[in-house]
């Protein structure tokens, strides 16, 4: 017997029937789907202190659990002190397993943990993606908060399938996404 995320279960079994009644969907190929999900950390201040990266990417790796990379700048930025190919933040891309346990982890540790929480907002990006700003990493169970030295914040991307802003708040709200009410 192999391991499956309840996420990937629940999308099969429940998510995925409402969206084909909810939509009028004549096959299950066309429900949109979450192809992946983009951890991003812009660390400006990594020009001054190479450490900064470093801690970055172990604690990025502890969230996702799977090996953060760094990303490097474009191009010269001489009132920012930034050189090209200096690195300037951390970024993690996951899909399948990983990232329905994320998401899993998200919904029903991380967000609950942050202090007077009355839901995230629903605007999405005009082509059926969402995008979640955190301000603090230590809303993740695998952060020790005793070990933090600077408290970054993080974007988190929800990349779907679906063609419109209502079949991707539709599909993130069918897995249990803490939208606010009044949109």
């Amino acid at each position: 017997m192999s391991y499956e995320p309840s996420l990937k279960k629940l999308y099969v079994e429940q998510v995925a029937p409402a969206l084909m009644k909810e939509f009028n969907y004549s096959s299950v190929m066309q429900c949109p789907k979450l192809l992946k999900i983009v951890l991003n950390q812009g660390l400006g201040e990594a020009t001054q202190d190479k450490k900064i990266i470093e801690v970055a990417l172990k604690e990025m790796s502890l969230i996702s659990g799977q090996k953060a990379v760094s990303t490097l700048s474009r191009k010269d930025i001489s009132n920012f002190k930034v050189r090209k190919q200096m690195p300037i933040g951390v970024k993690v891309t996951l899909r399948h397993d990983k990232m329905y346990e994320f998401l899993e982890r998200l919904i029903k540790v991380a967000l609950p943990r942050i202090r007077d929480f009355k839901g995230v907002s629903g605007k999405m990006d005009g082509r059926g993606n969402y995008t979640l700003g955190i301000t603090e990493q230590i809303i993740f169970p695998e952060i020790n908060i005793d070990t933090v030295q600077k408290i970054q914040g993080m974007n988190i991307t929800f990349v779907t399938s679906g063609k419109t802003d209502a079949e991707a708040y539709s599909l993130l709200k069918n897995f249990g996404f803490p939208f606010k009410t009044n949109n």
